[in-house]
């Protein structure tokens, strides 16, 4: 796609970076097609390709818009156009430099800058944990809306992390609000690995991947949190610490495996953290990754499996942003799970997104709804045990329009392993 940058772009970081991903573009329309909100809204302005015309035009010095930035907010970022492209379009890359941009331009309702206020730096405040308790506490009293969002206490194994050391060992990021949420997620992750011979180690410094600044269009505030995590995992990296060296840092919510492995792309402008951010980014793997090595490790350990009938929702951050497919069923199965994806539409967004639920809660409910029937449509022949996934906000949002548990593919594998 031929693009002629405005002057105030031409020679700047994000103009050089926009350009040459819009010149890969050939406009063919095939993202379209897998793009969700063009399956619901049918607006070209709210697919890929409408999205990238609107971009093009703030690069070249159009008029930015209201509308403009409406049609950027309402994309998901969960890049199954880039799996659909046969040009190898940096779609996530784009939109993020495209509503940097606009963002500078348009300013918002008083009302939407408030609540993205609150959402940047609520979730990834210290004091959301106990904010989650006293919310757990009231939550029969709470709204639905509300009571969406608040999860139910965690049982007593979300507290009993494995004491025994190995050999081989994993930095692990517990995340921004998955501790409050479901912390049972992270214990279940160091249960199973330590069940394989491995030790899950824990950097105190680190928090929040940068995504969830990032995604609310605060570049600066990303960017400081993917910082923060380099500095605090170095230590563990290159082995100066009295545990040693790690062999992997390892994820167990999709969307920060994604953002994570972005470091490198993200950090590469600032030359003190550059070659730092590339050997995070190189060491960082989703759990799943670690199935081929673990699985064989684990066979004959799984005492009980109560939740055998799993239907698996993988989500976007794993197969269009990771570009990881059919590995957490093949190793399930072969573990001894049923495990089946969803009767149709497997590829399309839940509509979790990140913050998406809360700032575009119409268009998040109607993908819910839409995943949930293709995922729960054999279950009056069939029904399963349990619907799992691999990121918690996939989780707690599916969870909010059923009845049948969500949860992590890892805790009913932890849960066989406990017997």
């Amino acid at each position: 796609m031929q693009t002629k940058l405005a002057p105030e772009f031409k020679g700047t970081r994000h103009g050089e970076a926009a350009e040459a991903i819009l010149r890969k573009c050939v406009h063919c329309g095939f993202c379209t097609a897998t793009c969700p909100t063009y399956q619901l809204l049918g607006d070209e302005l709210d697919s890929p390709r409408g999205r990238i015309y609107l971009m093009k035009q703030v690069l070249e010095g159009a008029p930015v818009t209201r509308k403009t930035q409406q049609h950027l907010d309402r994309c998901l970022t969960c890049r199954s156009c880039e799996t659909t492209c046969p040009s190898g379009v940096q779609y996530g890359h784009l939109v993020d430099i495209g509503r940097e941009i606009v963002e500078a331009r348009v300013e918002r309702p008083a009302g939407e800058k408030a609540v993205r206020w609150l959402l940047k730096e609520g979730l990834t405040s210290s004091l959301f944990g106990p904010a989650m308790k006293v919310g757990q506490l009231v939550r029969p009293l709470l709204p639905q809306a509300l009571k969406n969002k608040v999860p139910g206490p965690a049982g007593k194994r979300a507290q009993q992390w494995p004491t025994r050391t190995h050999k081989r060992k994993v930095l692990m990021l517990l995340g921004c609000v998955q501790p409050a949420m479901m912390p049972n997620v992270n214990s279940a992750t160091a249960r199973v690995l330590d069940a394989a011979g491995i030790q899950t180690l824990v950097a105190d410094g680190a928090g929040c991947c940068g995504a969830l600044r990032t995604h609310l269009n605060d570049a600066a505030g990303g960017l400081a949190d993917m910082r923060r995590n380099i500095d605090a995992w170095w230590p563990l990296v290159n082995g100066l610490t009295s545990e040693g060296r790690v062999e992997a840092i390892v994820m167990n919510a999709s969307g920060c495996g994604v953002a994570v492995k972005d470091y490198g792309h993200a950090l590469a402008h600032d030359a003190d953290y550059a070659e730092k951010a590339r050997k995070v980014s190189a060491l960082t793997r989703d759990i799943s990754e670690l199935l081929p090595d673990i699985a064989p490790a684990l066979q004959g350990k799984l005492r009980e499996i109560k939740t055998k009938r799993l239907a698996f929702h993988p989500p976007c951050t794993l197969q269009h942003g990771q570009q990881l497919r059919g590995g957490v069923e093949t190793h399930l199965r072969a573990l001894g799970f049923e495990v089946r994806l969803a009767s149709a539409e497997s590829h399309l967004c839940c509509g979790s997104a990140g913050t998406y639920s809360v700032l575009q809660p119409e268009l998040a409910t109607q993908l819910r709804d839409r995943k949930l029937g293709h995922l729960e449509a054999p279950a009056v022949q069939d029904p399963v045990d349990a619907i799992v996934s691999a990121n918690i906000g996939c989780i707690q949002h599916l969870q909010s329009g059923t009845s049948t548990p969500v949860r992590h593919w890892v805790e009913v594998l932890d849960d066989a392993l406990a017997g």
